[in-house]
């Protein structure tokens, strides 16, 4: 899922949020009483989310499925907790003996398993923690892996300001494939997201992939030269690869629309017939009754179409009908 190819276990920054699927698929800022939205940032889970449950599933590239379930409660007046479970499917890949000799099929697999604790510091600072636990099989082999995510956020409800830090997947595996132990995908990010007075929107910035400046990629041309790739990484390059942008339209309590730039995505397909949107990506999402949908959209490449779904619904509300 990257072209750096510097750690394993790398669908573990593909987001099970189609809110924030539609803003790039990095977001760690945007304050909702949504359980999705705390997604990647354990900092804003929140007692405004008890008895939520979500439920996702996005078709991604190729024969990928991937599918997940995640439950909410207050903890007192000022903590949370949430559990949840995501599995990752990549559909059926042909497999072979050591003289290329097709054998037979596999269907490989990874399963994450993930607990999370916030508490309300002050009135507008709130921490959180994300303990994962995760399951790799893939043919013969499997593998099993701790993470831990942990993850800050400050909001002003009267400026609409959001300010937010994450460390994310720090641990590694404890029991390895075969020989040698992979590295998990450890990352920092900071995020921030504003409102504006008498405007539905919301602006949000959000800097990844910060436990290293150069992020250079190959770049194919049209694809139709012979010579080899050219690799980019220029400063302009390196920067906008650890930048994501997205846009927040919320006209009323009933609905909203999100609109994303990714560039490191767009970039990342960049030895592939990529499409004019991408690297950008679409979500929208609609609360009818005690359920609320959404859905996200991007096409990283031309051949290429993701989307992703999202049903939140809370317990309580259905439970008093």
């Amino acid at each position: 899922m990257a072209q750096d190819g510097s750690s394993a276990y790398n669908y573990l920054n593909v987001t099970s949020s189609a809110r924030i699927y539609g803003m790039g698929g990095v977001n760690i800022s945007t304050v909702e009483d949504e359980l999705s939205t705390a997604d990647q940032n354990p900092g804003l889970l929140g007692v405004e989310m008890s008895n939520q449950v979500l439920v996702d599933y996005m078709r991604y590239l190729g024969n990928s499925n991937f599918a997940g379930v995640k439950y909410a409660r207050a903890a007192g007046e000022r903590g949370a907790w949430a559990a949840g479970i995501r599995y990752f499917g990549y559909g059926e890949i042909k497999a072979a003996d050591e003289n290329g000799v097709i054998n037979g099929t596999f269907s490989p697999k990874d399963v994450s398993f993930s607990g999370s604790y916030s508490y309300d510091i002050t009135d507008r600072l709130r921490g959180g923690i994300s303990l994962k636990m995760l399951y790799s099989s893939y043919e013969a082999y499997s593998a099993f892996a701790v993470a831990i995510d942990l993850g800050i956020n400050w909001f002003d409800p009267d400026t609409d300001w959001s300010f937010s830090a994450v460390v994310a997947n720090l641990g590694g595996q404890l029991k390895k494939f075969h020989e040698n132990y992979d590295r998990l995908p450890i990352d920092v990010r900071l995020g921030a997201t504003k409102g504006f007075s008498g405007v539905p929107l919301r602006v949000s910035v959000t800097l990844w992939n910060l436990t290293k400046w150069k992020l250079p990629y190959y770049d194919s041309g049209d694809g139709t030269s012979s010579e080899p790739f050219e690799k980019k990484e220029s400063f302009g390059s390196n920067l906008f690869r650890h930048i994501v942008f997205g846009v927040d339209f919320v006209p009323s309590d009933r609905f909203w629309v999100t609109l994303g730039y990714n560039y490191k995505t767009r970039t990342d397909m960049s030895t592939y017939r990529r499409s004019f949107i991408s690297g950008f990506s679409l979500a929208a999402g609609m609360n009818v009754k005690h359920f609320a949908f959404s859905i996200g959209f991007g096409q990283p490449h031309s051949g290429a179409t993701t989307l992703m779904f999202n049903l939140n619904m809370n317990l309580q509300d259905l439970l008093r009908r």
